[in-house]
């Protein structure tokens, strides 16, 4: 049993089945139109991600360890520069203090020189 079909053939469908057929076709098209769309997206990072990480790996140990020592000193300098502030303004208040001491004792020995004068060193 052959099957012949000839150009002359007609078939008839009915328009709810053409319909439905479309909107399936139209639905395949858009999945796949998606689905290609992400896979491009992930394909994309992943690509990034092992471009990074090739960085990452030509860096050898030794360097980042020195880069590691690195950073520490810059946060050591820092808080050595905040002492080093600190210390600057307590060395204004030590000589002003000392200034001041200098002071005292001169009036100390100007007033036992007084005592001394007045009464040979006796208190009343």
């Amino acid at each position: 049993m052959s099957l012949k079909i000839s150009e002359s053939a007609s078939v008839q469908m009915p328009m709810k089945t053409v319909a439905s057929l479309i909107i399936l076709v139209a639905m395949g098209v858009f999945a796949y139109t998606e689905l290609t769309a992400r896979l491009v997206s992930l394909e994309t990072s992943r690509e990034l991600f092992e471009a990074d990480l090739l960085k990452k790996s030509e860096q050898l140990p030794v360097d980042q360890e020195q880069l590691m020592l690195l950073e520490d000193l810059y946060k050591t300098v820092e808080k050595i520069e905040v002492r080093i502030e600190d210390m600057m303004h307590n060395k204004v208040n030590i000589e002003f203090v000392q200034k001041q001491m200098d002071k005292a004792l001169a009036d100390i020995e100007i007033l036992k020189d007084k005592v001394r004068a007045n009464g040979n060193g006796k208190i009343h």
